[in-house]
């Protein structure tokens, strides 16, 4: 649909074209007014697997990260217009669609591929690309896919973003090679942290659910690098990783934005400055 191009702040979605593909077409019938408004942009990032056993497994214990790195990525503060309140409403636009958000756990391959069998034979979807989760074992690749992230303003926010999502992949993959494994959490506790992530960025709090208290966002994601240490070397995405600092100290994308529009009160600039940012650096 329009998920292929840029939505300006100042974007209205009843003038948008939509891309002339049965799919689309599909998509609109169903949906109706949910699917006609979604004009959103949003990051994918596959990491690859050897098998999808390994896949369920990583993308069931990956889960609790969505909320910091989608933090990191919040560059959606706009919608029509209007200034949201949120860091990121393309979340919010996008939940209108059913079976979007945090997915639940799977306990393994077959009862997730059983899950996707019960969907199709009852009608619900066709095939398993029409389930839109946040990160989902993709049903035709070997891979994970992570959608939780906004488009990042920079090229080199987008790269070191997708080095996280590698990272913790490697390192789930490296505690279960020692047979460890990462806690669980359910799904409603989850996406109490999505919602505070798109709502503050990474200028709010996350729930810690081990200590069970609200920690400062910025000192959980610290935490995460520190958790990927062991991975990164043998990657070699430290220098990948080490820009989270410099996201960390300027701000995401919908800060920038934001202290844009305070300084100018024009969505102009502020598009403006989002497409003399995009390769900033290279």
């Amino acid at each position: 649909m329009r998920w292929g191009f840029r939505d300006a702040p100042f974007s209205h979605w009843e003038s948008q074209l939509i891309t002339d593909h049965i799919r689309y077409s599909e998509i609109v019938n169903e949906l109706q007014e949910a699917a006609r408004s979604n004009l959103i942009f949003g990051l994918h990032v596959h990491v690859g697997m050897e098998n999808r056993e390994m896949a369920n497994h990583i993308a069931n214990s990956t889960r609790y990260f969505l909320p910091h790195i989608f933090a990191l990525s919040t560059n959606s503060p706009f919608w029509e217009g209007r200034m949201t309140g949120y860091k990121s409403f393309r979340t919010k636009v996008f939940d209108k669609f059913p079976r979007t958000g945090i997915p639940d756990e799977f306990e393994s391959i077959e009862a997730y591929d059983n899950y996707v069998k019960l969907l199709i034979k009852t009608n619900c979807i066709d095939n398993a690309k029409k389930i839109w989760w946040d990160l989902r074992v993709h049903p035709f690749f070997n891979t994970v896919e992570f959608r939780i992230c906004d488009i990042p303003m920079t090229v080199n926010e987008t790269i070191t973003i997708a080095a996280l999502f590698q990272a913790i992949c490697a390192r789930i993959y490296m505690l279960r090679s020692k047979n460890l494994n990462f806690i669980q959490y359910s799904r409603a506790l989850l996406n109490e942290n999505k919602w505070r992530a798109s709502r503050y960025g990474v200028d709010g709090y996350l729930i810690d659910f081990g200590k069970e208290e609200e920690v400062n966002t910025r000192a959980l994601i610290y935490e995460l690098l520190e958790f990927l240490d062991p991975v990164l070397d043998h990657l070699g995405s430290r220098h990948r990783i080490a820009y989270v600092h410099e996201m960390l100290k300027n701000g995401t994308g919908a800060d920038r934005q934001l202290a844009v529009f305070e300084k100018t009160k024009n969505l102009t600039d502020v598009a403006r400055f989002i497409h003399d940012s995009y390769l900033h650096g290279i």
